[in-house]
Formats: C-alpha cells, structure tokens, sequence
C-alpha cells in the first residue's frame, strides 16, 4: 500500500483516492504531440472522501467551482509541460494546494459596531464644510 500524501500537519490523502488517466495533451510539440499521451486528467472524489474533515470537504466543494462533476469528483487537467512526470506532479500539487486552501478556516464574522461619537462629530463638520463651499457658489452668474 502507498504511503499517505501530507497535505496540512492533521490531513494525509490517501492514494488510492486519487485517479490518474492519461491523455493526449493539445498545443505544440510536433509529431510527438500525436503518439504520446502526455497530458493528465487527475479524479478525487471529493464526496466519497474518507481523508478530509467535513468542513474542509464542503468548503473543497465551493472553491472547485467548475471542475467539480455533479457526482462530486474533482477533475484537474494538467498539461503545461511535455513529460508525463512533471504533468502528474504539476496536477498533484495544483490537488494539494486546492485542499490547502479550503483547510484554512475561514474568518469569524465581522461583529457590528456603531460610529463613535468622535467620527460622527468629524462626519457632520465635513458636511458643514462641504455645504458652507456650495453656499458660496450660489447667486454668481455662470462663466459660460
């Protein structure tokens, strides 16, 4: 059995719950383009997931966004370089950063707080200030 992949200091994927199919990758590259499957498409159900937490699963789930299917699979396709090597390690990591990402916690909520006086007092002087300078401008004729 393959060893855990470490993703955070408390989440290690499992393996086995990777998916690894090879493709023809698009683009340059000449007559190799044609006959060598370069190109990677990674699958990670991230619904089936055994690995991650739940809040880190549904959070997964959102950042996916498109490369998400509808039965919960997450599909990366990695084919940036001209090895099959680097495009697995490529998707891999792209894997891993994603999981990262939706294992930080998001932010506590923002607690509503009033102005203080001293900022209330600031706002209305500034308006006095603004109205007094449109005061001025009123009863001159117009520089057309």
């Amino acid at each position: 059995m393959a060893e855990p992949i470490p993703v955070t200091r408390s989440i290690r994927l499992d393996p086995g719950e990777i998916g690894e199919s090879f493709i023809r990758a698009s683009g340059p590259g000449g007559q190799n383009v044609n006959k060598v499957a370069t190109a990677v498409e990674l699958r990670f159900d991230v619904a089936a997931s055994l690995s991650l937490p739940e809040p880190v699963r549904e959070r997964l789930m959102r950042l996916a966004g498109r490369r998400l299917t509808g039965e919960g699979v997450l599909v990366l396709r990695a084919d940036r370089y001209r090895t099959q090597e680097r495009n697995r390690a490529d998707a891999l990591e792209r894997l891993l950063e994603l999981i990262r990402e939706a294992a930080v916690p998001p932010p506590p909520p923002r607690k509503a707080t009033k102005p203080t006086l001293g900022s209330k007092i600031r706002r209305l002087e500034g308006k006095k200030k603004r109205g007094a300078v449109k005061s001025l401008r009123q009863g001159r004729p117009s520089a057309d």
